[in-house]
């Protein structure tokens, strides 16, 4: 599947948000979108599939690049476009970029009970370094991740 890869504008947060209301059992709210279509150092970047017109938003993905080091926040994937390579064209959009303006590091948390998204990233070469106990609240510890780059 091609996927063409943008920056969200204020028109995409309400589909942004409804994806991020079916990925996520505490999903950002449009505050936060809005604010980090506000940041500098922040970037939503969304993936729009070829067919179809390139009018659907399938996922997205939103990262700080700050100093030397690109975080992901959040990635998320619409249900009905899952497993077809969409998470993998993000994050790889997102560690290009990262070595493109020179980081040396991305980092992210995820869920312990997410396993599709710890396989996803541990094909990048991600490597499990923290636990972050009660993260996503309680009984919902978080990993950090770390994929160097240097």
């Amino acid at each position: 599947m091609a996927i063409h890869i943008r920056d969200a504008i204020a028109r995409d947060l309400p589909r942004i948000i409804e994806i991020e209301r079916l990925a996520f059992p505490a999903p950002w709210t449009l505050a936060s979108f809005e604010r980090e279509l506000t940041l500098p150092f922040s970037r939503i970047m969304l993936a729009i599939p070829a067919e179809g017109g390139g009018a659907s938003i399938a996922g997205f993905l939103c990262r700080w690049l700050i100093a030397d080091e690109c975080h992901v926040l959040n990635i998320a994937v619409h249900p009905g476009s899952r497993r077809l390579g969409i998470g993998t064209v993000l994050l790889s959009e997102a560690i290009s970029e990262a070595k493109a303006t020179g980081a040396g590091v991305v980092t992210l948390e995820v869920r312990r009970s997410n396993l599709a998204a710890r396989q996803l990233y541990r094909k990048f070469e991600f490597e499990e370094r923290r636990l972050r106990r009660h993260y996503y609240g309680p009984g919902e510890d978080a990993i950090i991740m770390e994929l160097r780059l240097d």
